[in-house]
């Protein structure tokens, strides 16, 4: 796993290595971002084979994006509720890396010692077409999603 503590978080991830991560460690959880649009009409990672649910928490708040402003006592609350101590790692995604890298700051900010952003994103960045999901991302390393 990279360790760039550049921006005040354990570092970013490729979507792989959370797999692995989240295969392997009990503790470690994987924690979408993104807006309730975005779950609905793109999809959220699936770690049913894993016996794992993805915990889905907005960073901001859609159409205007105004930024939660309870997000991170929201998300102790629910890691402390789960029995996560502070040293537990969180993966957090986004669509393309930002908002959860954002989101990693305030967590270790908060006393959230391992929190790692997937750099990038449930749908990565945009291919010569301008479309997402393609190029790199969750689903282009074809790792496990699904759509409600």
């Amino acid at each position: 796993m990279s360790n760039d503590n550049t921006g005040g978080y354990a570092g970013d991830v490729a979507p792989a290595e959370v797999w692995a991560s989240l295969s392997t460690d009990e503790r470690a959880v994987l924690v979408d971002v993104r807006t309730d649009a975005e779950w609905t009409f793109v999809g959220l990672p699936d770690l049913s084979s894993i016996g794992k649910r993805v915990i889905p928490l907005e960073w901001q708040v859609y159409p205007t994006m105004a930024q939660v402003p309870d997000f991170v006592a929201t998300l102790t609350r629910l890691l402390e509720d789960f029995g996560l101590g502070r040293d537990a790692p969180v993966y957090l995604i986004c669509r393309s890396g930002v908002r959860s890298r954002h989101a990693a700051i305030a967590m270790t900010e908060a006393g959230w010692q391992r929190c790692y952003n997937v750099g990038t994103g449930f749908e990565g960045t945009h291919d010569a077409a301008g479309h997402r999901g393609r190029v790199a991302g969750w689903k282009a390393d074809g790792l496990p999603w699904t759509q409600y």
